[in-house]
Order: structure tokens, then sequence, then C-alpha cells
């Protein structure tokens, strides 16, 4: 398991928290509009990434990759990151956290799932109980920026609707109980980019709920290791 302390935000107040994860998920192809999620699977096909052979599909990472700190280190410069809103099933109930899917894109090339697992996942602290943003789902927006040599630019941008709803996902990848065990963290898919998909030096994300007025966010660096092959 990982342990990790978040802050659980709700109307009433802010609450410490410190929960072991078991088991981390990462939905692919979530979408709901066919033709977003086509124009994302041809960003990916131009750099030589296939097809997935489901959709959406569901692949098991280890939880240790699950990281909150400010920088991680990959080897060489052929990651990049996706924002995603993720769940996380705690005995009380469901809630909604923040990440990025930091991928290998030169490893996705030849195996998706080998991918998943060669990058650390950068999570924010912050957590919505899910009730509480239900209502006003289709209102929740995700955005993300990309620091380069040029400055910070916007990378993503558009509602939590373009992916499918977490129930309908969750009832996708546990046809049987519909149900998502406890300290169970599922990711559930990333928007199509601006300016193509590209390696840079650091990576910002958030989730807006402008009903609320609040924010989740994380940034983080990246730093680069050499490949001796």
């Amino acid at each position: 398991m990982k342990i990790l302390d978040f802050v659980q935000v709700t109307g009433s107040g802010e609450k410490a928290v410190t929960v072991p994860v078991a088991d981390l998920v990462i939905a692919g192809w979530t979408g709901r509009d066919p033709a977003a999620m086509e124009a994302h699977m041809a960003e990916l096909e131009a750099i030589g990434i296939a097809r997935p052979k489901t959709a959406p599909i569901f692949y098991r990472v280890s939880e240790d990759l699950l990281t909150q700190d400010d920088t991680i280190r990959v080897v060489g410069e052929d990651s990049s990151g996706e924002v995603e809103f993720f769940i996380l099933a705690l005995a009380d109930g469901l809630w909604i956290g923040l990440g990025s899917d930091h991928t290998d894109r030169k490893v996705e090339a030849y195996n998706v799932t080998v991918s998943k697992q060669a990058c650390a996942k950068p999570i924010a602290q912050n957590l919505w109980f899910y009730d509480d943003v239900i209502e006003h789902w289709d209102q929740l927006v995700l955005r993300s920026f990309a620091h380069e040599t040029g400055g910070r630019t916007l990378y993503q941008e558009g509602p939590v609707t373009t992916m499918l709803p977490p129930e309908e996902l969750i009832g996708r990848y546990l046809r049987k109980t519909r149900d998502l065990e406890a300290n169970t963290l599922m990711f559930c898919g990333t928007l199509a980019v601006q300016g193509g998909v590209r390696p840079m030096a650091g990576f910002e994300i958030e989730l807006e709920d402008p009903i609320l007025g609040r924010k989740i966010s994380h940034r983080y660096a990246i730093g680069t290791l050499p490949n001796e092959g």
C-alpha cells in the first residue's frame, strides 16, 4: 500500500486524513464524444502509438507510483503529463481528486501498459466529496499548462463531462459488483492537447468548480535522467 496525506474539503471545512491506497487503476479512452476521442487517438497515432483494443480500457498500475512531490524524475526526454480527475473510494464514499498520468511516450509506442508503469503519477492533496459536486458535475473544468522554454502555455482545457461519469466507469471496470473497493484510486481519462503531445520542463494541473468557487491544483517540475541504453 501507498500511504498518502490528503485534505478533504467539504462545505463544513477541511480535514486532514492519511489514506492507504491499495490499488491504482488508470482508465483510458474514456471520452463521451466519439469525435473528440478520435482526435486524441489521431494525436497519439501521429507519434507512433497504436489505438487501444477496447474503449474504455483499464490499466492496473503500481500504487507506489503515486506522488505528491513537486518534482519527478524520468528517463530521457520523451515523457509528458495529462491532466485527469480521479476517484478515490473510501469507507464513507467516493472522493474526487486531481492528478497527472505522466507517461513515457517512447515506451507507449510499443506497449501502453508498460509505459503506464514507467513514470511517477503526481497527484494533488485536496479532495472533494463526490456528493457535494454531483448536482453540478457538468460545470467542473479541467485544465493543464505546460512550462516550456517559451513560458507557461495552456495545454489542455475542457469540462469533466468530456469523459464518462464516474459511476459508468466503475460499472464498466467492475461489471459484476459495480462498486469500487475502498482504498482504490482510479484515474478517469484526459482531454485532447493543444499544440501536440510533447515533453516539457514542468506541468501544472487544475480542477475548477465555478459553482462553489474553488479549485484543486498541483504543479511539478520534470527532471530528466540520461538514457544509457
